[in-house]
């Protein structure tokens, strides 16, 4: 999914920022540097670990394992949700190392974007064969 803008409330269309844009470019790069280098197989972990690396050798400030508290009745409760990466505080990266992504895990990411209030996230998985099939680009 390539969404270029997203909705809003009004049934508008509403551009990602450029600045964001330009940080999920980096990160679709990075990824695709990282499983040329690792290839499909290897854990989620490993990715995670070598990922964040190739972000921070770009000059990116990624944070990894973030929590993310869910509001509910004017309270902050952490209900066990955390990002796989933060990148530049403005794009969600959710990592997988499983056969096929199925619709929970978009989900997923729609969900952390929802609570986070953050706008554009990357699903990736990186066991395929080719890694540019492993990419799902959301937005809200």
């Amino acid at each position: 999914m390539n969404h270029q803008g997203t909705k809003t409330p009004r049934g508008t269309f509403e551009e990602v920022p450029e600045s964001t844009d330009r940080v999920a470019h980096q990160v679709v790069d990075a990824a695709y540097r990282v499983h040329t280098t690792l290839g499909p197989g290897l854990l989620e972990a490993v990715y995670e670990v070598c990922l964040a690396h190739e972000l921070t050798k770009r000059g990116l400030k990624v944070l990894r394992q973030v929590s993310l508290p869910v509001v509910y009745d004017g309270q902050q409760l952490d209900a066990g949700f955390r990002i796989d990466l933060l990148v530049e505080h403005c794009v969600i990266v959710e990592l997988k190392a499983i056969e096929s992504l199925l619709p929970v895990h978009k989900a997923q990411v729609l969900a952390y974007l929802k609570l986070s209030g953050h706008r554009l996230g990357l699903l990736i998985n990186f066991n395929v064969p080719l890694i540019k099939n492993g990419i799902v680009r959301l937005a809200l």
